[in-house]
């Protein structure tokens, strides 16, 4: 009887495009037989001198049934066909990368890949990861031997910076290779802050605190604090941003804000700091200021005391700059001197009584150029007239040809060194500063109440 040889594939099941399947004639019978391949109808052949034949898939069509017989001598004597084989063709999938908690990560943080291939099949795949990176100030290529689908860096570094690459393995079989996620590694992370509108504020008003990390958006949740004590309430912060609506007294102070992401928790360090002031609408206590004005020149003596409507006793000056609150120095009763100013002593001052309330901060800012900008050290009211000055150091006196600007806007050009708004709005608030031949004063905030 006519052998009938058996026809298998590897692999077994569903081939992938992109891949190879390996057919296989099996017969025994002695040596010296060549052997035929056919696919869909026997009409084409394909002979080969082994028993096992390669078909590249290219597509979905290469899939289909196949045949195979053996044959020698001449005139060729063949076996029977083998009965027909199924070969199953799939789109090869591709792999996809994705990163926990961002691609731009912070050293010390804890990073997550992981290699997702959709797949309707039940074979488990293997991975293969890749890694392009800068080591050692030279490019290099890196397999890595992690096969699993999740890979855990537990605290990255600098030299874990690069693209990174999967690959799924089934068997002989690869998936498309993914597209490469670029993970940067930068140095500690830092949290910014910032207010909108302003700072200076009058109970009543609206004010929000932004927190930032620099170069990072993904992720984060947010702690907010105020002078160092941490606030209860932050949860409403957690997405950046923290709103005081309306503002009160006992809201003054210095804020920060500190984020974190992952588990377990990374945190940024802690921002800049920024102080918040509102200003209650009819405060019992005021802080007068000599000279009354909100700018001052570098050398020049400041007198600073806090005057109550009924008893000066128990009022301190304070003030916070540089990034502390301390007491106003050379202190006597309630009123403070400063015999000459530097620009360390620019900040925020303001009248703290026995029991720690806050009233009547004003702003000092201390130039060490020759020009500054005269202006009421105090909140204009609506209606009144704003009058400001561009002052020289050395003359101590207007000057004549100045230039005023708003917000970096031109107000007002060559002036005789004074500008007058006669009725005052709301809609007159802002950042003033003034610019002559002779230099440019630094910017003071002015609030309308």
């Amino acid at each position: 009887l006519k052998p009938k040889p058996e026809l298998t594939s590897d692999p077994a099941g569903a081939a992938l495009t992109g891949n190879t399947v390996t057919l296989t004639c099996r017969m025994d019978l002695s040596t010296g037989w060549d052997f035929y391949w056919y696919k869909q109808t026997p009409n084409a052949e394909t002979k080969t001198e082994t028993n096992s034949y390669r078909v590249n898939i290219d597509s979905v069509s290469d899939g289909g049934q196949y045949w195979c017989r053996a044959g020698r001598g001449k005139p060729v004597y063949y076996t029977q066909y083998s009965d027909a084989l199924w070969v199953n063709i799939t789109v090869i999938p591709k792999a996809v990368v994705t990163v926990r908690p961002d691609e731009r990560v912070f050293r010390g943080e804890t990073v997550t890949l992981r290699c997702d291939i959709k797949w309707g099949g039940d074979t488990e795949w293997t991975y293969r990861w890749e890694i392009e990176g800068k080591i050692d100030y030279q490019y290099k290529n890196s397999v890595s031997q992690i096969s699993t689908k999740e890979w855990n860096i537990s605290s990255v570094d600098h030299v874990h910076s690069g693209k990174y690459t999967c690959t799924g393995q089934m068997g002989a079989q690869s998936s498309q290779r993914s597209d490469a996620v670029t993970l940067n590694v930068s140095a500690e992370a830092q949290a910014a802050v910032r207010v909108s509108p302003q700072p200076w504020l009058t109970e009543g008003d609206s004010v929000t605190l932004i927190c930032e990390v620099t170069s990072s958006s993904t992720g984060w949740t947010f702690s907010w604090f105020r002078d160092d004590d941490h606030l209860s309430d932050s949860s409403r912060g957690a997405g950046g941003s923290y709103t005081l609506s309306p503002a009160a007294l006992q809201h003054t102070g210095v804020y920060t804000c500190r984020a974190e992401r992952g588990r377990p928790a990374y945190y940024t360090k802690y921002s800049n700091t920024q102080p918040l002031w509102i200003t209650g609408v009819s405060p019992s206590v005021s802080l007068v200021v000599s000279p009354s004005r909100s700018q001052h020149f570098s050398s020049d003596s400041l007198f600073l005391s806090c005057e109550d409507q009924s008893n000066s006793a128990g009022w301190t000056v304070r003030r916070y700059t540089d990034r502390n609150t301390e007491d106003c120095s050379k202190q006597t009763g309630s009123t403070c001197r400063i015999v000459s100013l530097s620009t360390s002593d620019t900040g925020v001052y303001w009248c703290q009584s026995e029991s720690g309330e806050k009233h009547h901060p004003l702003n000092i800012t201390v130039h060490d150029d020759d020009v500054i900008l005269v202006s009421s050290v105090d909140p204009v009211i609506e209606g009144d007239t704003l009058t400001l000055h561009c002052l020289h150091r050395s003359t101590n006196s207007p000057i004549l040809t100045a230039d005023f600007y708003k917000d970096g806007s031109l107000i007002q050009k060559q002036t005789t060194g004074e500008m007058s708004i006669t009725t005052v709005s709301k809609s007159h608030e802002g950042f003033y500063y003034c610019k002559t031949e002779r230099g440019q004063s630094l910017h003071s905030w002015i609030s309308v109440r």
